[in-house]
């Protein structure tokens, strides 16, 4: 029975860790963990033992890892002497969260690697310009308008709207074709 609490105490530190650090949960503390996982525990080994587990799921989030990994991983962080390692239940615990979340923290890690606001979405259209009165020939030809959403994940997205004539779609077409050329040499070189 002790076993399955402490496996329970552990999973609810992992989650803990993870609401706080990945998920930007504000009313998670360590205090807060402590008091409601581990109430035996002295402040000074349940702050190591939080420190440790933190690093590891740093480690493992930070590597991305697959279960093959993740099972290297562990299985060097078992035959760690001394203090360093984990047991064989906290690297089930460890595996078992991975398995769950691992997804989800990514895709946490994704949206706050990025600094500055993503395109989300563009639409296009091509007008034609008519003429403004009876009689009067159209000023001149047809119009590109573009419209791109940009925003950060978590945020509302925000709307700019482009107008091109034939010369800057061109311009922008070759541009285009640079960019192009050079992703394709960088990855040629990989």
């Amino acid at each position: 029975m002790a076993d399955v609490e402490a496996t329970k105490s552990l999973s609810g530190l992992l989650n803990g860790i993870a609401q706080k650090v990945y998920y930007s949960n504000g009313e998670i503390t360590e205090e807060l963990l402590k008091d409601e996982l581990y109430p035996e525990l002295s402040q000074d080994e349940f702050t190591a033992l939080h420190e440790k587990m933190r690093g590891l799921l740093k480690s493992i989030a930070t590597a991305d890892m697959d279960l093959a990994q993740l099972e290297i991983f562990l299985t060097a962080q078992t035959r760690k002497q001394g203090g360093g390692g984990v047991s064989a239940e906290q690297a089930a615990a460890l595996s078992r969260f991975w398995k769950s979340q691992r997804v989800r923290v990514r895709e946490s890690l994704l949206a706050q690697s990025h600094w500055e606001p993503g395109l989300r979405g563009l639409s296009w259209r091509v007008d034609l310009q008519t003429a403004a009165g009876r009689g009067d020939a159209a000023q001149s030809g047809p119009v590109a308008l573009m419209e791109l959403e940009l925003g950060r994940a978590g945020q509302d997205s925000e709307f700019v709207c482009l107008e091109f004539d034939e010369a800057k779609v061109n311009q922008v077409l070759k541009k285009m074709a640079d960019i192009q050329k050079s992703i394709d040499r960088i990855v040629q070189r990989s």
